[in-house]
């Protein structure tokens, strides 16, 4: 598959920087090795945010209207590019290219959404208690804002936060994994040719990212950090943050519930359920990890999604008709491996897989149904991030509340039932950022995405991600009266 867009440097202040270490860029499907990336540390970090901060006062001086016209065209170039973009996706992360079209897209309609949004930070004119004093408030850029990105979504989880920190007028240091920064750096190079300032957009590449992170959290002149990744780092990362005072996006981990009562539409069911849970291979913090089914309906529940998810095709993501790729690395097939087998060993049956694929049983692991989980099993406790889905059975509506509240996450939930008053309860009883009432996917640009609980802080997408990235300002009037 040959592959346009490929960058191999890092972007700092507006060049493309070498570096004397690399690392590789491998297939996850094959292990094939795609290109050697800049390896950068701590020392380029501190350039990349002297870059950004000089940059900040002449971005930020820009109208709203005149950012949103250059993020329009980086979001028609990724457009325009898409095909690339998609193939390049899929080389380096493994979703099937499909889904790697659909997240290209998705990934150009923030940068299109907070192109407008920007210009609809809006102040407040305050009735004033004084007939002499004037009361106003102005929204302004934060100022420098980092943003560490995770691998199984390398191009809308970055658009994600750059969007609305560039449309606010905040200049960015993008950390991408290391697993997938061909996307980062390719997205950046057409934001370059789209006019980006130099300065105003920087990606450090590099393996280091203990080294990065930390140089991003000491340095003052960072004013807000937003991450994407698992619960115990985020935690890391906000205590790093506490000395300078930071403002925070935290998008950490989740265990989401999908409950089926026995009221529901069985068949939009089993197909909200695949479409939450078997999307990017599993690979992602808002899949449906526990499925929570009515005794009533769980039987033929567990059949016809056993009967979908056994036909589902197993390969590299640019193969006809593949709908689960690779598990990004070793360490996360060791991981699924384990949490399938504790949980048979404890009593759940697999349905249908339960084992490394035969494809490759290093790389591809067997879409799985599992019956019989309890709450006490750790795959019922943890993230699986991976083709696997674990299925408990419950009697009544609180106790279906009981066992989705059952977790420290609280990021996406969904539920399916066809009864109004129900669909109103278990909604605000849910503890969770997100809910999916007879929908699988949820995200969405113009709705807010983020959690409660160990889930995280903030929100992204929307107006209230355009927040994130703006401070409120008072400005009180006097001697005005007369």
């Amino acid at each position: 598959m040959r592959l346009e867009l490929v960058e191999t440097a890092a972007l700092i202040d507006g060049l493309w920087i070498e570096a004397d270490r690399t690392f590789d860029v491998t297939n996850p499907a094959d292990g094939a090795v795609i290109a050697q990336v800049a390896d950068l540390g701590a020392s380029e970090t501190k350039v990349a945010i002297e870059a950004a901060h000089r940059a900040f006062p002449a971005w930020a001086a820009r109208t709203a209207k005149d950012r949103g016209a250059i993020l329009r065209r980086w979001s028609d170039l990724m457009l325009l590019h898409a095909e690339a973009l998609a193939r390049l996706m899929t080389a380096e992360q493994g979703k099937p290219l499909a889904e790697s079209r659909g997240e290209v897209v998705y990934g150009a309609a923030f940068v299109d959404w907070f192109a407008e949004e920007a210009k609809r930070s809006y102040g407040h004119a305050i009735p004033t208690p004084d007939p002499s004093k004037r009361l106003v408030s102005i929204k302004q850029p934060v100022g420098v804002c980092a943003a560490i990105a995770p691998w199984n979504f390398p191009i809308a989880m970055i658009t994600r936060k750059v969007g609305p920190a560039l449309a606010a007028g905040c200049t960015v240091v993008v950390k991408p994994a290391a697993e997938t920064p061909l996307c980062a750096l390719a997205i950046a190079r057409l934001a370059v040719e789209a006019g980006v300032p130099a300065g105003v957009l920087n990606i450090v590449t590099g393996k280091d990212s203990g080294a990065i992170g930390k140089a991003l959290c000491d340095d003052a002149r960072v004013r807000k950090l937003s991450f994407t990744g698992s619960t115990p780092v985020g935690k890391l990362l906000y205590a790093q943050c506490a000395g300078t005072m930071k403002k925070l996006s935290l998008e950490l981990g989740g265990n989401a519930p999908f409950i089926v009562f026995d009221d529901a539409d069985l068949e939009a069911a089993v197909d909200g359920a695949i479409a939450s849970k078997y999307r990017n291979t599993g690979q992602t913090c808002v899949c449906a990890n526990r499925l929570i089914v009515q005794a009533g309906i769980h039987d033929a529940f567990a059949a016809r999604l056993t009967e979908k998810v056994a036909a589902m095709k197993v390969g590299a993501g640019t193969d006809e008709g593949v709908t689960i790729g690779p598990l990004i690395n070793a360490k996360a097939m060791r991981k699924v491996g384990d949490l399938v087998s504790e949980a048979i060993l404890s009593g759940a049956e697999a349905l249908t897989g339960g084992g490394p694929d035969p494809l490759d049983e290093d790389r591809f692991y067997t879409p799985t149904v599992l019956v019989g989980v309890t709450p006490d099993m750790r795959i019922f406790q943890e993230e699986i991030f991976g083709p696997v889905a674990a299925l408990v059975r419950f009697e009544t509506e609180a106790e279906a509340i009981e066992l989705a509240n059952a977790t420290p996450f609280g990021l996406a939930s969904y539920f399916y039932s066809r009864d109004v008053g129900r669909c109103w309860r278990v909604a605000e009883a849910i503890e969770a950022g997100m809910v999916g009432i007879n929908e699988g996917i949820i995200s969405t640009e113009v709705a807010p995405f983020g959690g409660v609980k160990d889930s995280g802080l903030g929100r992204e997408g929307a107006s209230e991600g355009l927040d994130e990235y703006l401070e409120t300002k008072y400005l009180c009037f006097g001697g005005v009266g007369g």
